[in-house]
């Protein structure tokens, strides 16, 4: 995907935004983010700041940002920035969204950013159960792609001795996960450190992914991302169920499986849709699940393979 700067979007495209917002005098492109062919902070001439993205209409992403745009007047308010306008205009979608002040959160152990975090995970479980929109669930997707059975008739994967030994288990486990996923509450899905922005408090950005599944679930992946931040898995746990009571109410069972079916969707991806950032995600997967099985962390492999 090739990221377009202000400057080279088409003049409609320009001129329909400015039509929202004013006159743009300044642009500021964001360090990260994949999903969008553009995104960026705009100041106006009046003094406004806002965050506007948008994709071609023909891409594949188009459908995502509509089922943002869908769900945002749903989301708590002051938690997650909310959606000024929804354009289409000369084959582009765009949306533009409230400014949200902050930094990327840091998750490393003892950062005081995590009990931000912690609020704001606790007030979005509360006001988005039950979910207060339709959203497609995360129990179907997963069951759709059923990436361990995938992976499981796939020779060339060649996963490590340890896993490839447990492939079958791991079937098993996915599918008691499809069911232990499924329910009615509104979660993220994807909430690692770019997608938190910190200052008086913790705000959720990026809800493209959003699903309908149980209320425990973004406080599951999140033990990935604390992992991923430097937390022993342990430890990592341990943080999540004191700061969320659904996860603490999770038998130990249901997590194992959820951390098996999790290795599996970002292994899959990471054979199918390669990236600099899939490899990564795989390992910490693979140490999250060799610490639910009491298995020596195993050494990172090319997740590719």
């Amino acid at each position: 995907m090739i990221r377009r700067d202000w400057d080279e979007l088409p003049a409609g495209v320009r001129a329909a935004i400015e039509d929202q917002c004013g006159n743009v005098t300044r642009v500021v492109l964001p360090a990260a983010g994949r999903n969008s062919d553009v995104s960026a902070t705009l100041h106006t001439g009046g003094g406004h700041v806002l965050f506007c993205k948008g994709v071609r209409l023909d891409s594949p992403r188009a459908r995502m940002h509509r089922h943002e745009a869908q769900v945002n007047p749903y989301l708590p308010f002051g938690v997650a920035p909310g959606v000024l306008w929804q354009v289409e205009v000369d084959g582009w979608l765009l949306l533009g969204f409230e400014h949200a002040p902050g930094r990327h959160a840091d998750l490393t152990p003892g950062s005081p950013d995590l009990p931000l975090l912690a609020d704001t995970l606790r007030m979005l479980g509360s006001a988005l159960t039950p979910a207060p929109v339709e959203a497609p669930r995360l129990a179907e997707q997963w069951a759709r792609l059923a990436a361990w059975r995938r992976l499981a008739h796939d020779r060339e994967t060649e996963p490590a001795g340890w896993l490839r030994n447990r492939l079958a288990e791991f079937v098993d486990r996915e599918l008691r996960a499809f069911e232990a996923v499924d329910g009615d509450s509104l979660v993220h899905t994807d909430l690692h450190p770019l997608n938190v922005l910190v200052s008086d408090r913790a705000r959720v950005i990026d809800w493209a992914w959003s699903r309908r599944a149980a209320p425990w679930v973004d406080a599951a992946l999140l033990v990935l991302r604390l992992i991923d931040s430097g937390h022993a898995p342990e430890a990592a746990e341990r943080w999540v169920a004191e700061a969320v009571p659904a996860w603490s109410a999770v038998n130990e069972e249901v997590r194992t499986d959820f951390a098996v079916a999790v290795l599996g969707v970002w292994q899959h991806m990471a054979r199918t849709d390669p990236g600099l950032h899939r490899v990564p995600l795989v390992d910490v997967a693979r140490r999250w699940v060799a610490y639910r099985l009491g298995e020596v962390t195993p050494p990172l492999l090319d997740a590719t393979r």
